[in-house]
C-alpha cells in the first residue's frame, strides 16, 4: 500500500470512526440480527436461599436473562443476582418489587447503548485473501504464516506493529504462549469456522449468543457493513499475541455493532462464571450502567482481569465501562496510537486512561477464511488481554492482581515525542504505550 492510500485510508477510518462512536439512542427495539427477546427493562434481584426462576419471575413479573448462583457467600456486588429482562412501561418499580420479595432490587432502562465502534479499514490490496488449508495467502511475495497445531508465525502485514511492542522477545520470556488461559471475547461474536480458530476455542459448552437467543455465537453480516467481522478481527488479534490462550466467544453485538445493557451484563457474569481468566471488551457507551458496573467488579474481584476500549470520537473523556477503570481494580482501560506512538486522531484520552496500544491497520481473520484489517481503540484494547493472557500462562513474580499495575509501570513513555505533549499533562494517553516484552520481564519468572 503507498503512502498516498494510507493517507487516504486513514483519513476514512476518522470520519468512520466518529460516527461509530456515538451512543445509540432509545430503549430495546428491533436490532440488525436480533432473535432473542428483547426487553425495556432490567431488574437486578439479589437471590437468597430458596429462591426458583419461577419465584423470582413471578415477583418481578418478567424473564430471568442471567442466574448466578455461584459466588452467594461472597457478598461480592453483582454475585449471586438474577438479571431479570422486562417489557412495557415497568408497572412494578423497584420498590414494589423488592417489597414483594423482601430485599432491595434495582431497575434500570435496558437501552441499546453500548457500540464495538471501530472499522474495517483494509482488506488485502482491496481484494480478498483466503485461507486455505491453515495457512493464509498473502500479497507479499507470495509469503505465508502459518497455523497449525497452535503455533503460529506472525501475519507478516503486522510486523512493524508486533517489532515495535517487541512481541518475539516476550514470546520467549512466555513460552507458554498463554496455554492454559482463556479469553472472553464479548464482541459480535466470531466467524465460528474459519480455520484461524481450530484447536483455539473452548468448548462449545461455554459459548453463548444473547443476539440470537442460542449457543451459536456466529459472527454474522456483511464485511464492511456495520459490526461483522469486529469480533473475529478482535479474537484474531489476541491469538497472535498468545497463540495458546483458548478463545471463549460470546456474542452481545448485532451484525450493526449495537448492544443493549442486560446482555452486556450476562455475558461478563456468564465468563466469569466458565472459565475465562481475562475478559475483552471492545465497545462502550458514553452513558454508564451500574448494572454492568457491578458484573466487572464481581468478577475483577475473582482475579479475573478485563481489558476495555477507550472510544473512538477524539474527545476528553473515555467511554464506559472504561470509564471506570480508576474506580475498579483489574479493569484497564485502553486507548490507541499510531505505528510511530502518535495518539491516534480517533482515540478518546482522558487522565483516566491508562495505557495505549496501536490501534491502526490491524490485520486478523475475517468471516469468510479472509483476512482483514480494522482501526479503533477496539483493536489496541486486545493486545492487552492478549498481554496479560501470555503472563497469566507462565509461572508469576506476582499475584494476578498487580499484573494491571506492572502492565502500565512497564509501558514506554511516548510523551517524548513532541505531537504527544498536548496530552501529557494529566498524563492524558495513560502511562504510554504497551511494551510487550518489558511487561513479560517484570511479571513472570
Amino acid at each position: 500500500m503507498t503512502s498516498t492510500q494510507t493517507g487516504l485510508l486513514l483519513a476514512l477510518t476518522v470520519s468512520l470512526l466518529t460516527a461509530c462512536g456515538s451512543t445509540l439512542p432509545g430503549l430495546a427495539g428491533d436490532r440488525q440480527g436480533q432473535t432473542a427477546p428483547r426487553y425495556d427493562y432490567l431488574a437486578t434481584v439479589p437471590l437468597q436461599s430458596g429462591d426458583t426462576v419461577a419465584s423470582v419471575q413471578a415477583a418481578v413479573g418478567g424473564t430471568v436473562v442471567s442466574w448466578d448462583k455461584s459466588d452467594c457467600a461472597s457478598g461480592l456486588a453483582g454475585s449471586c443476582q438474577a438479571l431479570v429482562g422486562m417489557n412495557g412501561a415497568a408497572s412494578l418499580s423497584a420498590q414494589s418489587i423488592g417489597n414483594n420479595l423482601g430485599r432491595v432490587v434495582t431497575v434500570e432502562a435496558n437501552k441499546d447503548q453500548f457500540s464495538g465502534g471501530g472499522v474495517l479499514t483494509a482488506t488485502i490490496n482491496g481484494s480478498r485473501a483466503y485461507w486455505a488449508g491453515g495457512s493464509l495467502l498473502a500479497w507479499s511475495g507470495g509469503s505465508r504464516a502459518y497455523w497449525a497445531g497452535g503455533t503460529y508465525d506472525p501475519i507478516p502485514q503486522n510486523s512493524g506493529l508486533w517489532n515495535t511492542l517487541h512481541l518475539q522477545q516476550a514470546q520467549a520470556l512466555a513460552p507458554n504462549l498463554g496455554a492454559g488461559v482463556t479469553v472472553a471475547v464479548i464482541d459480535t461474536g466470531l466467524d465460528l469456522s474459519h480455520p484461524a480458530f481450530v484447536g483455539s476455542l473452548t468448548d462449545p459448552s461455554t459459548w453463548k449468543d444473547y443476539v440470537g437467543g442460542d449457543a451459536a455465537p456466529q459472527d454474522e453480516g456483511t464485511l464492511g457493513v456495520g459490526g461483522f467481522g469486529h469480533g473475529t478481527n478482535v479474537a484474531g488479534i489476541i491469538l497472535q499475541i498468545a497463540p495458546m490462550a483458548k478463545i471463549m466467544p460470546i456474542r452481545v453485538l448485532g451484525s450493526d455493532g449495537s448492544g443493549d445493557v442486560i446482555n452486556i451484563a450476562s455475558a461478563i457474569t456468564w465468563a466469569g462464571a466458565h472459565g475465562a481468566k481475562v475478559i475483552n471488551l471492545s465497545l462502550g457507551s458514553t452513558s454508564d450502567s451500574k448494572t454492568v458496573q457491578d458484573a466487572i467488579k464481581a468478577v475483577t474481584a475473582k482475579n479475573i482481569l478485563v481489558t476495555s476500549s477507550a472510544g473512538n470520537g477524539n474527545v476528553d473523556k473515555l467511554t464506559y465501562p472504561a470509564a471506570t477503570s480508576e474506580q475498579i481494580g483489574g479493569l484497564l482501560s485502553v486507548g490507541s496510537v499510531t505505528p510511530l506512538d502518535v495518539k491516534s486522531a480517533f482515540s478518546n484520552y482522558s487522565k483516566d486512561l491508562q495505557i495505549v496500544a496501536p490501534g491502526e491497520i490491524v490485520y486478523a481473520p475475517a468471516p469468510g477464511n479472509m483476512m482483514a484489517a480494522w482501526s479503533g481503540t477496539s483493536q489496541a484494547a486486545p493486545m492487552a488481554a492478549g498481554a496479560l493472557a501470555l503472563a497469566m500462562g507462565q509461572t508469576l513474580k506476582v499475584p494476578v492482581s498487580s499484573l494491571e499495575n506492572i502492565l502500565t509501570n512497564s509501558a514506554f513513555n511516548i510523551y517524548i515525542n513532541p505531537l504527544n505533549i498536548p496530552y501529557a499533562k494529566d498524563q492524558k494517553l495513560g502511562s504510554g504505550r504497551l511494551d510487550l516484552s518489558a511487561f513479560l520481564a517484570q511479571s513472570v519468572k
